[in-house]
């Protein structure tokens, strides 16, 4: 509640600065990331496990946001329209909406945040960040950086917890009336509870909720292309991103050259190991629950008719450590297919028609990302527009960008986090009607 307050006697001041020097504050913070990106990674794989490599590319991607949102701070632009009577004028403002509540979760400890935050800031928002309990430091790596570039105090708050503390302090930021907008990221249970906390007040609220992509290996597809795209999409972070591929659909005229093809990708490219080692590609997954979720879809697979391609159990380095693991002969009956595994798990599923492909894919109740493979021109346009996510990979596994609208349809969320859309989040239209004139 302090850092609230903090974040409401701080808003004014923020909110009435010049864009250009709100802009110039931002630009600077982007740039001291780009100085310590070496050290913000080493921060990133210390406490997630993720492949240093792989961290690196998120500080590069979590600074871009803010490098954008300095750029899109100049250009919050209002409308003047021609009124219905002669002696009136009227207008149109943007201004921010005030105190932005922002709760991040563990796998992109930077990016979550600077997706938001560099959107919110350059709005004239201010914002209190409540990171995952699994990865405080970073947030907090961004605060001296962001003292150090001016940002003023009050303007970005974080407040770490622990497991125990937090659902009320997720209570708390929803249900504080100085707050006025929610940006959460995280899983859809969780979206649901904070959504029925702020309806109490009817805070503004953006959500990017869980993810069940589909990816589509259509018989036309370059199938060179496709495995390197599935390795990517899937086995990034080890498979524990809301955009990884959790579904493998694979027409059956290229199904086994695809399998033979992936499998030994998976074998040859990805390597299990210390996120400080040069050569690792795989890391830890964040907890042994996360591990036994994978067990568990990997055992009623199987069960059911699925075979084991590759993998299939822990890694002897240790109990957080799950070998990459490719699965053939899986059904939409199997619970791999019905929910988001979160780990390094491809199940590959066998069809036949282009419609069946797109009605397996838009069973879920979910709709984040989702991915095709195809060198038929009218089947792109078709797949594309007919897939029920809110972003297309076509012939690419990885596709977010800070130029690129972020979000889902369904329940993977509300809003679009990122692109010229993104700042539109924090900020109200106000309507001024100039008259007697």
């Amino acid at each position: 509640r302090a850092a609230v307050r903090a974040a409401h006697e701080a808003g004014a001041a923020w909110g009435r600065l010049p864009a250009k020097e709100r802009s110039a504050r931002l630009r600077r913070w982007y740039e001291l990331m780009m100085e310590n990106k070496e050290e913000l990674a080493r921060i990133i794989t210390a406490e997630n496990g993720k492949p240093l490599k792989e961290a690196q590319g998120e500080i590069a991607y979590s600074a871009s946001f803010l490098e954008w949102f300095a750029e899109e701070a100049r250009r919050i632009y209002g409308d003047v329209i021609p009124a219905s009577a002669k002696d009136r004028r009227v207008l149109v403002l943007k201004q921010p909406v005030g105190v932005a509540a922002i709760i991040t979760p563990w796998n992109f400890p930077s990016a979550m945040i600077t997706r938001k935050v560099g959107a919110a800031l350059a709005a004239g928002c201010t914002v209190v960040v409540k990171p995952a309990e699994d990865t405080p430091l970073s947030a907090l790596a961004l605060g001296e950086l962001a003292n150090q570039a001016g940002i003023p105090a009050g303007v970005y708050n974080v407040v770490p917890c622990s497991r125990q503390q937090t659902a009320a302090v997720g209570e708390v930021l929803c249900t504080d009336p100085l707050v006025s907008k929610i940006s959460f990221t995280g899983s859809t249970a969780t979206g649901k509870i904070l959504l029925k906390h702020a309806a109490g007040t009817v805070k503004r609220v953006s959500m990017e909720l869980g993810g069940h992509a589909p990816f589509i290996v259509f018989d036309s597809a370059n199938v060179d292309r496709a495995v390197a795209g599935a390795l990517a999409s899937k086995y990034r972070n080890s498979g524990q991103t809301c955009v990884c591929t959790n579904r493998f659909l694979v027409q059956k005229g290229i199904h086994d050259e695809f399998v033979e093809k992936f499998a030994k990708a998976i074998d040859k490219e990805l390597h299990v190991g210390n996120g400080f080692d040069a050569k690792t590609t795989q890391g830890p997954l964040i907890n042994e629950k996360a591990v036994e979720k994978v067990e568990k879809h990997i055992k009623d697979a199987v069960s059911q008719g699925a075979s084991v391609v590759t993998g299939g159990k822990r890694h002897s380095l240790g109990k957080n450590f799950f070998e990459p693991t490719l699965l053939t002969n899986v059904t939409t009956k199997m619970l791999c297919t019905q929910e988001e595994t979160f780990g390094p798990l491809a199940p590959v599923i066998r069809f036949e028609t282009e419609a069946e492909a797109v009605a397996i894919a838009n069973a879920a109740n979910v709709g984040l990302a989702g991915y095709f493979y195809s060198q038929d021109p009218a089947q792109i346009w078709r797949v594309a527009e007919q897939l029920e996510v809110g972003m297309v990979g076509v012939n690419e596994g990885i596709i977010s960008s800070a130029e690129c609208p972020f979000g889902g349809v369904k329940e993977s969320g509300l809003g679009r986090e990122g692109s010229k859309y993104g700042i539109d989040e924090y900020l109200e239209i106000k309507y001024v009607c100039f008259g007697g004139l």
